[in-house]
């Protein structure tokens, strides 16, 4: 469904994003194309912040989608998002199957909003069924954004390049205080502790990040520390998440 704009510029950008046709149609003018493709993106963001805007405070949860259900990282994905909604949190994740399947079943069994914000790729990731609110998007970075905004913890289980993207993205944000502080934490000791050695011993060891680079990670294999570690820093720094929320320049 639709979300209903309530900002009439907001509005006429929207309404041009929804009617402008496929890039891959335009014609051959290559500039034809970007002008089409800058309605197309303002229209992601637009529509991102109208219909998230509700599912503050979040967590954003990441993961592989080639997770099957049997799996005990896809157990381990419904449990923890389960005790993120009770404790108060919404949950977003890619929208796809596997790990982020998981958090949004989750999510939905804990009785909070289950967000899933989908990206249009050449393979086709398909939607979960559950997630309660579904977007879709062309654009990685516009998607970025929308998992940022309105979170105020990133956790993060085991998964691949996407989900180290994902990892990093929100490492360097917090490291150049584009936002700010937030929890990311690597959930399964076993799986993550080879790359964080491989920052302690190669990165720090030779200066391209400092100590406290490093302590932005927290590495656990706790539900309970999860969500204590995530309510902690939220109750601490909520009104600054707030502002920060309300703040354009914030990514």
């Amino acid at each position: 469904m639709r979300a209903i704009c309530t900002d009439r510029v907001a509005c006429k950008f929207l309404k041009s994003a929804r009617a402008a046709p496929d890039t891959h149609f335009i014609m051959q003018d290559k500039r034809s194309k970007d002008t089409w493709a800058v309605f197309k993106i303002m229209g992601e963001f637009v529509e991102g912040f109208e219909r998230l805007r509700p599912v503050y405070p979040a967590v954003s949860v990441f993961g592989s989608a080639r997770v099957k259900p049997q799996s005990r990282y896809y157990k381990v994905g419904v449990k923890l998002a389960d005790k993120l909604a009770h404790a108060g949190f919404s949950i977003i994740t890619g929208g796809g199957g596997g790990i982020m399947e998981a958090a949004n079943r989750g999510a939905r069994t804990g009785g909070a909003r289950s967000i899933g914000l989908n990206i249009k790729l050449p393979m086709e990731q398909k939607p979960n069924t559950y997630a309660d609110t579904s977007l879709h998007f062309n654009y990685f970075f516009a998607r970025k954004v929308m998992f940022v905004k309105y979170a105020c913890g990133f956790v993060v289980l085991p998964g691949g390049y996407g989900t180290l993207d994902e990892v990093f993205e929100a490492l360097t944000l917090i490291q150049t205080r584009k936002i700010k502080h937030f929890p990311v934490i690597l959930f399964d000791t076993e799986y993550w502790e080879g790359m964080v050695r491989w920052l302690h011993d190669r990165a720090l060891s030779e200066r391209m990040i400092s100590r406290k680079d490093l302590k932005l990670l927290h590495l656990t294999d706790d539900c309970d520390e999860t969500v204590q570690i995530i309510k902690r820093n939220f109750e601490r720094f909520r009104s600054q998440y707030e502002d920060e929320m309300h703040d354009p320049e914030t990514p």
